[in-house]
């Protein structure tokens, strides 16, 4: 296919003629649509109840390190699996993946709930009994394996929607995981706020039930289960490591976005404590949602425009620019302030993702993307929990305790003002500066230009016939 031909018509259709690979399905877009529904609304369901649990833990405990505890341990059960996930998604069909997932968060959620019935509630909320730690494992663990949908979905892209649309089907994504992700911050705050803990737990039980029988329904055209040959066992595992290492750059992209996710660690060990010092849980939860329109404002952006010639330089530019926000909107304790910094943040972030996303659907072959996906987030997940579990004690043993003495309100107070919340403010501003450095720092990288280089000529991955 010639290089400057931008006909939607030439484009996936003559590469497949020349590779003997698969052009989308007529129905492609159709099936994607209601893939992307039905795993926004697991999403929904899986978030709307660790969300839940993170609330109801701070509020009943008032203990920053138990909300970092359980954020962390969240990301440290994707890093865990993140990679074995991605040998499931490529050595399935996508469809008994996605209903396997269900099915394993579904049996979660119900012994989540039996445990919650059956343990006093004053045995459930000590932090040194075995009953806390084992719910919140079992809740945690029901949400991660949703994750295993998230890694399928990305690859039913480059099955189901034609290359030059891929960037704007993941800017989709992002439009509809925003939207997901604004239910999810209004109604767990609602539920923990009126119906407490266990009402919130049935709701989430029978919500995923409904989305399992969705998803029964649903079929995915997919002409072969695609495997790499000679290795059908589950030492391939080294195949997803191998396909990195063959893109030039794309381990640095893998490896710049973990860095990147040690300072979003410390937005999931104190966004949640900070926004819970200045509201009550009811009105954090709708300020969540409210916020959550960036996401679809910036989901819409990239699914309408696309992210530019090289997404990975717009990655890079936005990640700057996120760094910017982290610093700045706690620099004062204005809760208005708080929610514009949460709502831009959360506008830039769909570009960002999706950025990384349309990188690996266009460089990686599609009979390992699965793998590679699951490594990424193996890889970059396991950089959040460092953070939290790091950041979580010291702010509450250490930086909150000195900024609300006498001596940090003397050394700090001309630049972070007054409040209740200003050690927590100290950590996102140098968190901040530290996300605006590594943006332009990589930048200047060689890996930078190689990727950039790798993905301007690299041939479109698609399924074989």
């Amino acid at each position: 296919m010639p290089r400057d031909d931008p006909s939607p018509a030439n484009t996936g259709t003559a590469e497949a003629e020349s590779t003997g690979a698969a052009a989308p399905p007529k129905s492609g877009r159709r099936t994607f649509m209601h893939v992307l529904v039905n795993t926004a609304l697991a999403n929904v369901i899986t978030s709307f109840l660790w969300f839940a649990l993170t609330f109801w833990v701070y509020l009943e405990t008032r203990s920053v390190l138990a909300t970092g505890l359980i954020g962390g341990t969240y990301m440290l059960l994707v890093a865990f699996f993140g990679l074995f996930f991605g040998v499931l998604v490529d050595r399935y069909r996508k469809h008994a993946v996605m209903v396997g997932s269900t099915l394993f968060t579904v049996a979660c959620f119900a012994v989540a709930g039996t445990m919650f019935l059956l343990v006093p509630e004053s045995e459930m909320l000590s932090l040194s009994g075995i009953w806390f730690w084992l719910f919140a494992l079992v809740v945690l663990i029901g949400a991660v394996v949703e994750q295993l949908r998230n890694i399928a979905l990305s690859t039913t892209v480059t099955l189901l929607v034609p290359a030059e649309r891929r960037a704007n089907a993941n800017g989709l994504v992002g439009t509809v995981q925003g939207l997901a992700f604004m239910i999810t911050s209004v109604f767990s705050g609602l539920a923990v706020g009126f119906l407490g803990m266990g009402g919130t737990i049935v709701i989430a039980l029978v919500a995923c039930v409904v989305v399992l029988v969705h998803l029964m329904v649903l079929r995915i055209p997919e002409p072969k289960i695609v495997r790499a040959a000679e290795r059908e066992s589950f030492a391939e595992l080294r195949a997803g490591i191998s396909a990195v290492r063959a893109t030039q750059g794309l381990f640095a992209l893998i490896l710049f976005t973990t860095f990147n996710n040690l300072t979003g660690g410390v937005f999931m060990a104190l966004m949640d404590p900070y926004g819970l010092t200045i509201f009550p849980v009811q009105i954090w939860g709708v300020v969540l949602g409210v916020t959550a329109t960036g996401f679809l404002v910036g989901g819409g952006l990239v699914a309408k425009f696309g992210l530019g010639k090289n997404p990975i330089r717009t990655m890079l530019v936005l990640v700057a620019c996120t760094g910017f926000l982290g610093a700045t909107f706690t620099i004062r304790e204005w809760w208005w302030l708080y929610a514009v910094g949460i709502w831009i943040y959360m506008m830039l972030i769909p570009a960002v993702e999706a950025a990384e996303q349309t990188v690996i659907q266009k460089v990686v072959p599609y009979k390992v993307q699965g793998r590679v996906f699951g490594f990424a987030m193996t890889f970059e997940a396991a950089a959040a929990p460092i953070t939290a579990f790091l950041i979580a004690p010291l702010a509450e043993f250490w930086i909150i305790p000195y900024m609300n003495s006498q001596a940090g309100k003397e050394g700090w107070g001309w630049l972070l003002g007054d409040g209740d919340a200003r050690g927590i403010a100290l950590v996102f501003l140098v968190s901040g500066i530290a996300s605006i450095v590594l943006g332009f720092a990589a930048l200047a990288t060689r890996s930078y230009r190689r990727l950039s280089v790798a993905y301007a000529t690299a041939p479109e991955s698609a399924p074989e016939q």
